[in-house]
């Protein structure tokens, strides 16, 4: 039997999510932007709820093409509220556009919004070793270093333990525990 990290639900998404993305590497700017939208987007709700939409939020958003997001106006904003294959959060929304549009600034300024988020660990992956589940952080030094410059520049929606989960969603933390069979794999993702 294979062991995973004990939040994985038995769910087939969850399993997938578990096994092929979370805390893989990432460093596509249009993805990294779908990962914050979709972390801020749990806030208040579970991560499974946000999972299962996933596919809706990335129809919804224009597949998370920031300059796409970055130009929505109101009535696309009345629009996503109408969908009910997203959260229809209106602040929630309107932080998605308002994002996009810091991140285009972010972009111009570092040259990409990998580069920038990257940086706050110093462009490589912190490797914990967590061997319980409870041992794990909801938030650390960098995230909050993270969330007080995300928010300094206009981000909406990134608190510390929001910025947390995002930076173990895109891999720039391994927190599989050690039993799990993705800690070592990580690892090996160059």
């Amino acid at each position: 039997m294979i062991s995973r990290c004990k939040w994985v639900a038995n769910d087939p998404l969850y399993v997938r999510y578990h096994d092929k993305e979370w805390g893989v590497p990432e460093h596509d700017d249009s993805k990294l932007f779908e990962l914050l939208t979709l972390e801020g987007a749990q806030a208040g709700l579970s991560w499974f709820i946000i999972l299962k939409k996933r596919e809706n939020y990335r129809i919804a958003f224009d597949d998370f093409v920031i300059e796409k997001v970055a130009n929505y106006d109101q009535a696309k904003v009345e629009v996503l509220m109408q969908n009910k294959g997203i959260v229809r959060n209106r602040l929630k929304i309107q932080s998605t556009t308002n994002n996009a549009k810091a991140v285009i600034k972010i972009q111009k300024e570092f040259g990409s919004f990998d580069t920038y988020i990257w940086g706050f660990i110093g462009g490589k992956q912190i490797r914990n070793a967590w061997t319980n589940q409870s041992d794990v952080p909801v938030k650390t030094c960098e995230s909050d270093a993270m969330s007080k410059d995300l928010s300094k520049r206009g981000f909406k929606f990134v608190g510390s333990t929001i910025c947390y989960a995002f930076m173990q969603a895109t891999g720039m933390v391994n927190d599989h525990i050690t039993q799990c069979y993705r800690y070592q794999e990580i690892d090996n993702i160059k």
